[in-house]
């Protein structure tokens, strides 16, 4: 029996912060998980957008990478990612031109329409007009795509006049946008586009046949993207034993059943706080629903999985999002199990 091949393995992080961890420490430890990945040759390693959560630190993902970039030699590093209506397109493309000239040739501008919190934080998030407007969503694409480019962005008057607008003054070069959803209108805009295209996988997982099938069936050609260009993201633990996967598991499943529920967010809990605490009927009900999705197991269990996951989508890549929580006596400033994870399936996929 052939085995399918081995996809390309990536990043997604959220900054997870655990009982008893601060924000330093959280980040510390998601840049040392961002160096590992680097030196054990993954592709790509993106930070996500989250507002006012106790549980995610990775609020500024142009921080972040920025932070990355310094700790990197190879990786491609970058947004996954900025929630555009969030924020002004001239300002993006800034930040993104910067980072490119800081890490030529590896900086990844993955963009959202969500806006990454509750109400409430959106409002404060989106108190500048029109940047806000979320319909003018594909329109602040192709800003940021004209803006971040050498060749800049002309403004045209309506008097007749021209002002031309470079998000830097001497780009050699742009970061590689790609636009990100898991509906079926980020897949068509980035057909249309003639742009690379992920679908959040990690999410739910809902939808992740149609939103492929429009993505790849109503693709445009582009001058740099000349077929279309995608790859999925997963939940993702191994570890040496099944039990320790499924221990380390925990955390992330629990937290998720509590938003899901409209329960009040803390930090992660640790392994055995995880483990203490038992759930109701509901919380159950969800934790199993999202557990089925995951892949949580040994080396060899998960990188099986992998394989025939990137086989039947038809895509050499998979993002992880290692969501291995921590057990109370390991280092508030480091992440051991995701570690472990990026580590074991390395090693198990070749």
């Amino acid at each position: 029996m052939t085995t399918a091949p081995a996809p390309a393995l990536s990043v997604l992080d959220l900054v997870p912060v655990r009982t008893g961890q601060t924000s330093s420490q959280a980040v510390a430890a998601s840049l040392a998980l961002a160096a590992r990945a680097d030196e054990l040759g993954l592709r790509r390693y993106w930070f996500a957008e989250h507002h006012n959560m106790p549980a995610v630190a990775s609020t500024t993902p142009p921080v972040l990478t920025a932070a990355a970039a310094a700790r990197t030699r190879r990786i491609r590093v970058g947004s996954g990612g900025v929630m555009l209506p969030n924020h002004s397109p001239l300002v993006v493309a800034e930040q993104f031109a910067a980072l490119e000239a800081l890490a030529p040739g590896r900086i990844d501008l993955g963009i959202g329409r969500a806006p990454g919190s509750d109400p409430v934080i959106t409002q404060l998030l989106r108190m500048s007009g029109t940047t806000s407007d979320v319909e003018r969503f594909p329109d602040h694409v192709r800003d940021i795509t004209r803006l971040a480019s050498p060749a800049g962005a002309t403004v045209q008057f309506t008097s007749g006049g021209t002002y031309d607008v470079h998000a830097t003054p001497a780009a050699t070069g742009s970061p590689e946008v790609w636009l990100l959803g898991s509906s079926d209108y980020s897949a068509q805009l980035a057909a249309s586009f003639g742009l690379p295209y992920v679908f959040a996988n990690h999410f739910s997982g809902e939808g992740l046949e149609r939103a492929l099938g429009l993505y790849r069936s109503q693709y445009r050609p582009s001058e740099a993207h000349p077929e279309p260009r995608t790859f999925l993201t997963v939940n993702a633990i191994a570890a040496p034993t099944a039990d320790e996967a499924e221990a380390r598991a925990l955390p992330q499943l629990r937290s998720m059943a509590r938003l899901r529920t409209n329960q009040p967010m803390r930090p992660l809990e640790t392994v055995e706080e995880a483990q203490a605490a038992p759930l109701d009927g509901m919380a159950q009900t969800i934790v199993d629903g999202m557990r089925a999705k995951w892949f949580v197991g040994t080396a060899a269990d998960v990188a099986a999985q992998l394989r025939a996951f990137a086989a039947r989508w038809q895509v050499d890549e998979v993002m992880l999002s290692p969501i291995a929580g921590s057990y109370e006596n390991e280092p508030l400033d480091a992440a051991p199990g995701r570690v472990q994870t990026l580590e074991l399936l390395v090693t198990e996929l070749g």
